[in-house]
């Protein structure tokens, strides 16, 4: 292994487990913007997106096991490999236990892709992160020592944390879900006001937590990003590799966008609520969300550039 690589991985297990304070009342508005974040998920569905569930199961089925079983099983042995600090290990678990949110399915438009694959993947995903997210997180965490010695030292119920966890991300989802259904322009109406709130609640108590953890910032990050892009990129080749070899060419695209954006923006919000504000592993997710923004950005715009090159050099088909 390369110097910069003995270097990263240094520097990455001495880092001292940190811890973000989280009160009763940030701990609280967490929680419902956890809730709100769901229901506004589910409002953002359409009847038709059931529908291509239904004719398309071989490659539902494909792309469902893409996210969640490859990249968890990727980023297990990633860490088995890197052999991080147990904070960081539960970080980058949480994100690849996450479902893919909206923002893969603009970014597969963007790039010309499958967009009704990728919107029905998302829903497909979500329904099983509501319900199966907390136990997901605890399985994968229970593989790796570090992890699940964490887990122990800050004393989470593992019982309570599904329980509580499982309801907060089901009912929300499953009453979404159910509004859709049966009111489907009040869904509408609804989706176009709550998902601001949503967005706008983490944009304030991401915020928040940038400033008041500004030193933690400062220490950690240059470490992170090598090993988030790192990982990031993994995760696009994953969904990518995966695309090649058992879908037709036009899903491609579409699977190497939900197996390589997830919804942090849930991930985070776990970490705080759930995980004692473990900062290592808040980190993790924080920066995640960032940079998925930035890469995906990147690759659909080089997949719009190809799609214009392969036209000029064919211009007669």
């Amino acid at each position: 292994m390369g110097t910069l690589g003995s270097n990263i991985i240094d520097n990455l297990t001495s880092i001292h487990e940190a811890v973000i304070t989280v009160d009763p009342f940030v701990r609280l508005m967490l929680s419902v913007s956890l809730g709100i974040t769901m229901f506004s998920v589910a409002l953002g569905l359409k009847i038709s997106d059931f529908g291509f569930v239904r004719s398309h199961p071989r490659s539902i089925l494909i792309g469902t096991l893409a996210q969640l079983l490859a990249l968890p099983l990727m980023t297990l042995g990633l860490i088995l490999i890197l052999e991080p600090t147990p904070g960081i290990a539960l970080g980058m678990i949480i994100v690849a236990c996450c479902p893919g949110g909206n923002v893969s399915n603009l970014l597969t438009r963007i790039a010309h892709g499958d967009t009704a694959y990728s919107v029905s993947l998302t829903l497909v995903s979500t329904a099983f992160v509501g319900l199966f997210l907390p136990a997901a997180i605890l399985f994968w965490s229970g593989l790796y020592g570090p992890t699940a010695t964490l887990l122990d030292q800050i004393d989470i119920n593992r019982v309570d944390f599904i329980i509580t966890t499982t309801i907060s991300l089901l009912g929300p989802l499953l009453l979404g879900l159910a509004t859709v259904y049966r009111w489907p322009l009040i869904a509408e109406r609804l989706n176009k006001i709550l998902m601001p709130v949503a967005i706008a609640i983490v944009v304030i108590l991401v915020t928040v937590g940038i400033f008041t953890n500004i030193d933690l910032i400062k220490k950690y990050l240059t470490t992170l990003y090598p090993l988030i892009i790192g990982f990031n990129a993994a995760a696009f080749l994953l969904g990518y590799i995966i695309g090649k070899l058992f879908l037709s060419a036009d899903k491609v695209r579409s699977l190497t966008f939900e197996v390589g954006i997830q919804n942090t923006g849930l991930g985070l919000i776990i970490v705080l609520a759930q995980f004692g504000g473990v900062g290592s592993a808040a980190l993790v997710v924080g920066s995640w969300s960032i940079w998925h923004m930035i890469a995906g950005l990147i690759l659909a715009n080089l997949y719009r550039l190809f799609d214009r090159f392969h036209a000029q050099q064919s211009p007669g088909e």
